[in-house]
């Protein structure tokens, strides 16, 4: 059996077996059926996707894009600079301990509810993994490789492009993979403890009404959201990271 079918299958089982479940409990606001969450959606549609899904789109893409500026420069910066990286990797081991639901209030209370509260939480979630696996993944280039190019006369900027970029290539592409559910994480988050529209925000506003069929279509959203950009970066990586396989 090929493995989409197997995929395929797998998610069937779970949504008939939901669907059991949802009739035998009986209690929508507890645990709607795929059938309600699919109808609540339809009925909601105007709110959910002319405003709610635009405003949770727009801060993981503006979160995910910081962060990925803010991962590249400093793991650059490690590289380059063995000081920059013994002062700065502990620094980012620390940060990253932080929960990002304890420290979301905060940037609620420095910046209200405002787009850079939200933006600070995603980047926040997600900056790490990208600096992490980009550094080793420059790190990692061979050190031969680098002698033979000094030879034929290659410079350190060419040296950085020519060897350096495309090593630490796939693993940006799989920190991509890694970060994008959490940048859906982190924007729900943000939008859950301060936010006056977005899918968090929705959800947290329906619980209140306890309508669990409106909270489980949010959830289905940003669902699909972090699916549609997990099939995005595996596009990009075999476009971009075409010699992989061959490895």
């Amino acid at each position: 059996m090929k493995k989409n079918h197997v995929g395929l299958l797998s998610a069937l089982i779970v949504l008939v077996g939901w669907q059991v479940l949802s009739m035998a409990v009986n209690m929508t606001h507890i645990l709607p059926s795929p059938v309600s969450t699919l109808v609540r959606l339809w009925e909601l549609r105007e709110s959910l996707f002319l405003t709610h899904l635009p405003a949770t789109l727009e801060i993981i893409l503006l979160g995910m894009a910081l962060a990925i500026i803010v991962g590249l420069l400093l793991a650059i910066l490690m590289d380059m600079f063995p000081a920059v990286e013994a002062m700065l990797y502990p620094t980012l081991v620390v940060i990253q301990t932080i929960p990002v639901m304890c420290i979301s209030p905060l940037f609620v209370l420095w910046f209200g509810y405002s787009l850079w509260a939200r933006l600070l939480a995603v980047v926040l979630s997600t900056f790490f993994t990208i600096t992490i696996n980009t550094f080793d993944g420059l790190k990692n280039t061979k050190r031969e490789m680098q002698e033979l190019m000094c030879t034929y006369g290659a410079g350190r900027m060419k040296i950085f492009f020519k060897l350096k970029v495309p090593t630490a290539l796939p693993n940006f592409i799989t920190s991509l993979k890694i970060t994008l559910p959490w940048a859906v994480i982190g924007a729900a988050i943000a939008e859950w403890l301060g936010a006056s529209k977005g899918l968090g925000y929705f959800s947290k506003r329906m619980m209140t009404k306890l309508d669990g069929s409106a909270v489980f279509a949010s959830v289905l959203l940003l669902s699909i959201l972090a699916l549609i950009g997990l099939s995005l970066v595996k596009w990009i990586d075999r476009k971009w990271v075409v010699w992989r396989s061959e490895v």
